[in-house]
Parts: C-alpha cells; sequence; structure tokens
C-alpha cells in the first residue's frame, strides 16, 4: 500500500530529482505522523469542552454562578472550610436536585485542590417538586447555594505570600424552562489562611440550615404489589399532622408525578407511593427526603429506610415499553435501556455484522480504496498477502477495543460520552484534518516521507511491512468511528450496561466484523490470481487516491465549521495552506530552502495560534444543525409536551460529523412523499444536534438504548417509540407513519 506499506515494484520504474539522479519510487510510511497525532487525539478526546474562562463568577441568560467561600476561623488543621456554588436563576428557570426526578440532570462540581484538603459530599438543601406537564422534577429555583465541606489536614501546606488556600472548581448544571440548556464552568478561589472569610455568612447560614435533619430513628418500606408503603417514625412534634413532601433520593424508583396519599397515624407519617413501571434498580435500602410544604421556615428531615418485601418484575430487555418522560433522566442505571438484546450472543451478533458493513460506510472508503494496492502487491507473494490481512485486522481489533476502553473509562468517570464521541472535540477535528491533508499530500506526490526521516529509520520500514498494515487498521478505525451501521446500535447500547470485560468484547467483535472481508481476501488464492500486476498503473492510482483523501479533509473543515463557525474553518483552512507550504518548502533544492522553510514554520505557528483561537476556546457556538420551519430544536421535555397536546413526534438525533446522518437528512427526510405523510399526519419534527458534547443529548440517547449516532425516533401517545434503522429508507418511514 503507498502510505502504509513499503514496497519495491518488479519493474524499473524510476523518476528524476532535481539533481538530476535517480530515485527509485519506493514511498515511505506515514506512521511517525499518525502516531504523533495519534496519540495527541487520545489525549484531546478525553477533555471536556471548557467554554467559560477561568474566573470566580459565571454570567449566562439563564443564570448567574458564583463560588463562594466561608472560613470564619481562618483555614488551619482539623477545621472544616465551606465553599459553595451560588446558582442565582433568572425567573422560570431551574436546576436539580441529587435526584432530578422525571427529567433532567444534578449539578454536578468536581474540585482540584491541594494536597492535605479534602471535599465532603454536597450538602443538598432540601429540594422543590417542579410538575412540568405530566412530569415531576425535583430542583432548585430563585437563588440556592450547593455547600460542600473541606477538611484541612495537617499535611496541607499553604503556598504564596501571605499564605492562602488556592481551590479550582469544573462545574456543570442543566438549567431548565420550557427547554433546556447544558452549561459549564470553571472557577478559581484564594482563601486567606490567616485572618476570617466571612462575607457570605448569611447564604451559606441559610444554606445549612436548609439541610434536611436527620432523624434518629429507623424508617421502614414494605412493597405492596406496585406500590411502597413508606412508614416515619420520630418526626418532631413541629412537622406532625402537616402535609409532607416526599423526595427519594434513589432514582427512578416512583411514579414522581402521579398521585400518592399520606397520613398521620399518631406521630407516625405513612404513605403510600406508585412504583415507576421504569423502576432502574430495586434496593433494599431507600435514604429518604420529607419536608413541608410552607416555603417560609420550611423544614426537612432525612431518613434510611429499610425495604422489605420483594419487587415487580422489571420490563424485561428487548421491550419497548412507553417511556414515563422521554427525556434523559440523571444517573440512569445501566441496563435499563428498553430495547436492548435480549442475550449477549445476539449482542456480538449484530457487532460482527455491523462491523462487516462499516466497510460500505464512505466514512470508510479512503482507506479501503487504498488497500486494493495491497493486494495487486503482493499477489503473487501469498504468505506477505496474508500476514498483511492479519496484521491489518489486527489493528482494527486493537483500535476498536482501545477506543471502546477510552469511552468506557471517561464514562465511569462521570463523563457524558457516546460512540464518536472524539469527532465532538473541535481540536480532534482540526488534527484529522491535518492528517489527511498530509496523507494527500504524499500520495500526490509532493513528497516522501524519506525526505523526513533518517535512511536507516526508513530501512528499516521497508523491512516491515506488517507495522504498517497495523496501522493502516488504526487508521481505518479512526476514520470508521464516528459512523453507526445497521445492527451496531442496539450492540453498542448493551455495552454500556455490561460488565467490561464483556463490553470490550461487543467493541472486538465489531473490529473482527469489519475487517473480516479484508482478512478473507488476503487469505484467498483464487482473489489473487485475478488481481492485476505490479506495473505503472500503481503510481497513477496513488495519485489518484489523493483526490478521496481531500475529499475527507473537506468533510471536515466543513464539521469544524458547524462546531466553531465560519471564522474556525477558515483558520484551518489557513493553517492546513501553511503547511502545505511548508512541506512544498522542504523538498526543495538550493539555498532558497533554508529560507523559505523558515518563513513557512513562522507563518504555520502564527496560523495554529490564530486556529486556537477560534477553535480551542470559541467565543460563541452556533447551532450546528440548521433548523427550519419544519425542524425544530430538541429539547428534554418537548416531546412529552407535544405528545400530550396529541400530535406524534419525529426525532432525528444527528451530528454534522456523522456521514450516515447527512445522507439519510438529503435523500430520505426530503423525499416528497415522506414529507407528505409527515404533513397528513401532523408529526411534528424534532433534530438533537449532537455534534459537540452534549450530555442531555448523551442521556437521551441511552434511553433508547444506544450510544451513538444516528437515531431516529417515532413517537406517539400511549404506545411504546419506534427505533427506526440506522440507514433510513422512504419504505420503513412510510409503513412507520402509516401505523399511526
Amino acid at each position: 500500500m503507498p502510505i502504509f506499506e513499503s514496497w519495491q515494484p518488479r519493474r524499473n520504474f524510476t523518476r528524476r530529482t532535481a539533481s538530476n539522479s535517480t530515485m527509485t519510487l519506493t514511498p515511505r510510511p506515514l506512521h511517525h505522523l499518525l502516531a504523533i497525532i495519534l496519540i495527541a487525539f487520545c489525549a484531546l478526546s478525553t477533555r471536556a469542552i471548557a467554554q467559560i474562562s477561568i474566573k470566580n463568577t459565571v454570567q449566562t441568560e439563564q443564570i448567574r454562578a458564583e463560588l463562594m467561600a466561608h472560613a470564619p476561623d481562618g483555614v488551619g488543621p482539623d477545621q472544616t472550610v465551606w465553599v459553595g456554588l451560588q446558582l442565582t436563576h433568572q425567573p422560570g428557570w431551574h436546576t436539580y436536585w441529587k435526584n432530578s426526578g422525571d427529567s433532567g440532570q444534578p449539578t454536578s462540581l468536581t474540585w482540584t485542590l491541594p494536597a492535605g484538603v479534602q471535599a465532603g459530599d454536597i450538602a443538598w438543601p432540601v429540594p422543590k417538586k417542579l410538575p412540568i406537564g405530566n412530569l415531576a422534577n425535583y430542583g432548585y429555583d430563585n437563588t440556592v447555594l450547593l455547600p460542600v465541606p473541606l477538611t484541612i489536614t495537617h499535611d496541607f501546606k499553604p503556598a504564596g505570600s501571605p499564605p492562602e488556600l488556592s481551590i479550582k472548581l469544573q462545574a456543570s448544571w442543566l438549567v431548565c424552562k420550557t427547554e433546556c440548556v447544558p452549561q459549564d464552568g470553571e472557577f478559581t478561589l484564594r482563601i486567606p489562611v490567616k485572618g476570617s472569610t466571612a462575607s457570605h455568612s448569611a447564604p451559606f447560614d441559610a444554606a445549612l440550615k436548609a439541610r434536611p435533619t436527620p432523624l434518629k430513628e429507623a424508617s421502614s418500606i414494605t412493597i405492596e404489589g406496585n406500590k411502597l408503603k413508606v412508614s416515619v417514625v420520630g418526626l418532631p412534634p413541629s412537622a406532625q399532622g402537616k402535609t409532607l413532601d416526599f423526595f427519594p433520593e434513589t432514582p427512578e424508583i416512583i411514579e414522581t408525578a402521579a398521585d400518592w396519599k399520606q397520613v398521620w397515624q399518631g406521630a407516625v407519617w405513612t404513605a403510600t407511593i406508585p412504583i415507576s413501571s421504569q423502576r432502574g434498580s430495586s434496593p433494599e435500602v431507600m435514604p429518604l427526603v420529607l419536608a413541608t410544604q410552607a416555603d417560609a421556615e420550611r423544614q426537612g428531615f432525612s431518613t434510611q429506610a429499610k425495604v422489605s418485601g420483594t419487587w415487580p418484575a422489571a420490563p424485561a430487555l428487548g421491550a419497548v415499553p412507553y417511556l414515563a418522560s422521554t427525556t434523559p433522566v440523571a444517573n440512569s442505571t445501566p441496563g435499563t435501556a428498553p430495547n436492548l438484546p435480549t442475550s449477549l450472543w445476539l449482542a456480538l451478533l449484530g457487532a460482527l455484522l455491523g462491523g462487516m458493513i462499516l466497510n460500505l460506510m464512505p466514512c470508510v472508503f479512503p482507506v479501503l480504496a487504498i488497500k486494493v494496492v495491497g493486494f495487486a502487491l503482493h499477489g503473487d507473494h501469498p504468505r506477505n498477502q496474508r500476514i498483511g490481512g492479519l496484521a491489518y485486522s489486527a489493528g482494527v481489533v486493537v483500535s476498536f477495543v482501545a477506543l471502546g476502553a477510552l469511552m468506557l473509562a471517561l464514562r465511569s468517570a462521570g463523563e457524558q460520552l457516546g460512540w464518536g464521541f472524539q469527532l465532538q472535540s473541535p481540536l480532534v477535528v482540526a488534527g484529522l484534518a491535518t492528517l489527511f491533508t498530509l496523507i494527500g499530500l504524499n500520495l500526490a506526490g509532493l513528497f516522501e516521507v524519506g525526505q523526513f526521516v533518517p535512511s536507516s529509520v526508513a530501512t528499516l520500514e521497508a523491512k516491515n511491512p506488517a507495522v504498517n498494515a497495523f496501522l493502516s487498521g488504526v487508521l481505518a478505525v479512526v476514520i470508521a468511528s464516528p459512523c453507526t451501521a445497521p445492527f451496531m446500535g442496539a450492540s453498542l447500547g448493551l455495552a454500556l450496561a455490561l460488565p467490561s470485560a464483556q463490553a470490550l468484547a461487543i467493541f472486538a467483535t465489531i473490529g473482527v466484523g469489519m475487517a473480516l472481508p479484508y482478512l478473507a481476501a488476503s487469505w484467498s488464492p483464487a482473489l489473487a490470481r485475478h488481481l492485476p500486476r505490479p506495473g505503472g498503473w500503481m503510481d497513477t492510482f496513488r495519485r489518484a487516491m489523493a483526490f478521496p483523501m481531500f475529499a475527507t479533509v473537506i468533510w471536515l473543515v466543513w464539521v469544524l465549521g458547524q462546531q466553531t463557525g465560519v471564522d474556525g474553518a477558515a483558520a484551518l483552512l489557513a493553517l492546513l495552506l501553511g503547511l502545505t507550504m511548508l512541506v512544498w518548502a522542504v523538498g526543495l533544492p538550493g539555498r532558497s530552502r533554508a529560507f523559505l522553510t523558515t518563513v513557512s514554520i513562522a507563518a504555520l505557528a502564527a496560523l495554529t495560534w490564530a486556529l486556537g483561537q477560534n477553535v480551542i476556546k470559541p467565543t460563541d457556538t452556533p447551532n450546528s444543525i440548521a433548523h427550519t420551519a419544519l425542524w425544530q430544536p430538541w429539547a428534554p421535555g418537548k416531546v412529552d409536551d407535544m405528545l400530550a397536546s396529541g400530535s406524534p413526534v419525529f426525532v432525528d438525533f444527528t451530528a454534522a460529523w456523522c456521514v450516515t446522518c447527512q445522507y439519510n437528512k438529503k435523500t430520505t427526510l426530503v423525499n416528497a412523499d415522506v414529507l407528505s405523510d409527515f404533513a397528513t399526519k401532523k408529526v411534528a419534527l424534532l433534530r438533537a444536534d449532537w455534534t459537540r458534547r452534549d450530555p442531555v443529548i448523551t442521556a437521551a440517547l441511552a434511553q433508547l438504548g444506544r450510544n451513538g449516532v444516528p437515531v431516529y425516533v417515532l413517537y406517539q401517545k400511549d404506545h411504546a417509540p419506534v427505533v427506526l434503522s440506522e440507514i433510513l429508507s422512504v419504505s420503513e418511514v412510510r409503513s412507520a407513519l402509516a401505523a399511526l
């Protein structure tokens, strides 16, 4: 293969260099550049995309967030310092408690602290019940402070002069009204070690007073059919006889918005509460919070209730029951997605078939087209052909497992990620565009890698074509990873609900499926006999393959433009122009080479800085997917509102970097018959844009048993949601609409 497999043509193909010497046409592999960019790609994929500069206060249209501290006695060993994030909501907006209810996500705080300082859990104030249509959430409006205790140990060594405690916070929250906006911010705070920090005493006193008071006596819960019979003792006289609010800390247990009954039997409070038909777990002990309903002097109480009785059977895997909420549920328990395969074996079969179909995706064409040359090169050498096939297959399988392991590790660390997550980072998109530009320039003959590496290294590479075949498998996975082929979606969704070993088996099986056609061909003597012999056509084919690479670059630049705006796309194009100039300058003869190379390096550095200003810290992130009068933007709760009004809903979960999504959008979803059926059935059309990282959409996909796009869902009131195929056809959509 011209890029990743070193080869020596059997015939004497030569060309003249500028110095009139003869150079054999032996393209050298690019795996040095590939390895560097792939390492950077993996590192960048793990970064959360912070769009707010590091400071003490963050102001958005919906909310004002401020990091505060309360250390009236200074900072010293064995002392507790309180810090907290205060959220001031605009009227009508709210954020969420630790159990958000039917939809939403709790606010998340991640601290960076010096050695000897330990952060505790959020001391959550008692939440409010926030009814929204036929749903109910638990959260906060107006102003709320989320306090966190910091324990100072004897290992703490103050820094600076005067000495201080330096704190950094990465916070993320979901703020909702009728629509929801995921937001985040980075904060810093420096607390003097000596003296008093008490300017925020009032909000901290109020927040700590709003914490539920632990009850001394244990409570109990008895399961009676599909209801929980709750019994709480030990409530103080000031609360007895009053109507109480009930907040379970365990999510997805009760029907949050359903009617329920409560009575007082002397000093014992009892309640009968419906169990959710989509219950996510079967706990033996449930932590509970009760609160009086009056806003003034509201009292909250916390207790642990031991559960007795048998939980009703959870919905069977493979069924697609109607979701009480079609919006994402925070902290959803793995394994509760509604339409997962019924067994691991079916998931593995789907992964194998999906991996094979990936070879038909436009994403993978540039690499697979080049692999054709590898067959021709080794047509008379079955052993080399088989080794190349095995090495390529190993690269594919190892890369799928590594990418799957990275995604699972990040999700276990709290990141809301799904398949194709790496292309949600503009830096990764820019890095891949740079890589494919270099590959295209190499294929076009502008430079040979041998010009940039020592001859000893180039000779070593030529003797190890298996390494180059392995790296071509790695590159194929990098290109294919944004795609979700038919049969893959449910298997990938199930992978997130399985133990790590079984989940990685699914990722490995996808790799085996993708590599299988090439592996089978490399071991087929019949194929070798029908391949053309090496010859001059190979150099022509090599140069022709530069165009698919440049086409991939065009696509990546378009994706970056969708993520960061036209300025980001223009900055990337300028950077690629500077890179091309540098590659050209390095290959020049004579004295002009050093001068033009220096100029090119300086220009490239300036263009890289310009790209960073537009990509790393974009000032404004546009909507990546255009919305029209026909298609409205998806938001949590919007599906439920439309269903409540009697309209069926069709949701397109999509992303600019998803080639399959764009194909379906330009073909099936603009088909005149399909649009006519949508209009006839009065179907509301929503688009959920996942181009940039969006934990709310990730959670919504997880509810559907998916973790990648495209996903197409048709909702009808009181019916199970219908999840359509990834490769969408006109007949499939029309058949689903006909059933409404």
